[in-house]
């Protein structure tokens, strides 16, 4: 019997770690992968570590120090975690073979997936070089593979720009970055900063409709405003459309958000089972890693009050449903409490209106805002906000 046991040994997973260990429970770390620290071991670029560390590192320096800060947790890789089961229980494929292992406390902090070619509907041929950005950068920073050399890369998100970064370090020259709207995702100036200190041209309103190729790939075919066109490339990353890695909890017992694709949490970060914890990326789409490390952190101090007894009953919580034009809202259940309740949420599309929070019916919050897709709202309600309330509700209006 473990304190806890931290399914993911990634910014969320690494930062709940370093708390719970910090306050002498027994922590063991599990990571299907042969090293810890996720994501960022393959992003060479600066760009981390400033909202958990407040420094400025590479993807590599910024994983070694979470690795080095959870220095107390045991961390075994090559650990597969294989089902979930009702009380804290895990079942893990390691080297040794299957084991059930049991925690009073389990934290899912698996990350997430790029969404593979297959979803997302992709004809053509399937030759070799077609990759997703996580793919790609561990082909160049962990195996010194240069899979192309004139790339189409199609996305962009933050980890789109990151893929760009990524392929100046190996001196490959995208072609061109596409994106279906005629806005990037990410926030601006990264189209200028594409075209013009990167040299890739960015092209909006443009459509990957299919790859040719036999033996790699050869070329693709786009589409927008003007009609269609055969572009010869020898390459194509696939960036972005993150989901959540909630298959664990999907295949089951525990209760998952149709909204954000990850399990359903209360504002303890408590799964439908009160032994279950989830944080990061697992959540919900994608947000940088220091989101996910404040995050796993916060978990972790929540994991604390549940081993000390200290957690109100999962069944004080009121429901949260988004409606208008939000996509998700999470945490989907709040505690009352003394202290000031967080929502986050994001919109399915661009749109200007007003974000409103009504408790049973009766509006209780409100402002007018400009949402584009992929950022993060948030919304911050005062202590006392939900007494005598049943139900919560978000809208974008």
């Amino acid at each position: 019997m473990r304190d806890a046991i931290i399914i993911g040994a990634g910014p969320a997973g690494l930062s709940a770690a370093r708390i719970l260990a910090g306050a002498g429970r027994d922590v063991l770390v599990l990571e299907r992968n042969p090293e810890p620290g996720g994501l960022p071991r393959f992003c060479g670029h600066l760009g981390w570590g400033m909202l958990d560390f407040h420094r400025l590192w590479t993807g590599p320096a910024y994983a070694r120090a979470l690795v080095q800060a959870a220095g107390r947790a045991e961390i075994r890789t090559g650990a597969s975690v294989t089902a979930l089961l009702p009380g804290g229980g895990v079942e893990v494929s390691l080297p040794e073979g299957i084991q059930r292992l049991q925690a009073r406390a389990v934290l899912l902090a698996a990350g997430i997936r790029e969404m593979p070619r297959g979803a997302r509907l992709l004809s053509g041929t399937r030759p070799w070089g077609v990759v997703s950005t996580g793919a790609f950068q561990e082909m160049v920073y962990a195996g010194g593979v240069v899979p192309f050399r004139h790339p189409v890369v199609v996305g962009t998100e933050l980890v789109s720009f990151s893929a760009l970064l990524t392929a100046r370090h190996a001196g490959i020259r995208p072609l061109v970055m596409i994106e279906e709207n005629d806005r990037i995702t990410a926030r601006r100036p990264g189209d200028w900063v594409a075209r013009h200190l990167l040299g890739v041209p960015v092209r909006l309103g443009t459509k990957l409709l299919a790859i040719e190729g036999q033996g790699r790939v050869e070329a693709v075919r786009l589409a927008h405003a003007g009609g269609e066109e055969r572009l010869a490339c020898d390459g194509v990353i696939l960036s972005g459309r993150f989901v959540p890695e909630a298959t664990l909890a999907r295949a089951g017992h525990l209760t998952v958000d149709p909204a954000t694709g990850g399990p359903l949490v209360d504002s303890a970060w408590r799964c439908s089972d009160p032994a279950f914890f989830a944080a990061g990326n697992v959540l919900r789409s994608v947000e940088h890693s220091g989101a996910a490390a404040l995050e796993g952190r916060a978990a972790a101090h929540a994991m604390l009050r549940a081993l000390a007894g200290e957690l109100p009953s999962p069944d004080a919580a009121v429901p949260v449903t988004p409606g208008g034009a939000l996509r998700y809202v999470y945490p989907q259940r709040l505690l009352p409490g003394a202290a000031p309740l967080r929502l986050y949420a994001r919109a399915a599309a661009e749109h200007r209106g007003r974000l409103r929070v009504l408790a049973d019916g009766r509006l209780v919050h409100e402002r007018r805002l400009h949402a584009l897709p992929e950022r993060r709202l948030t919304l911050t309600l005062p202590a006392g906000a939900l007494q005598g309330v049943a139900a919560l509700s978000v809208d974008l209006a």
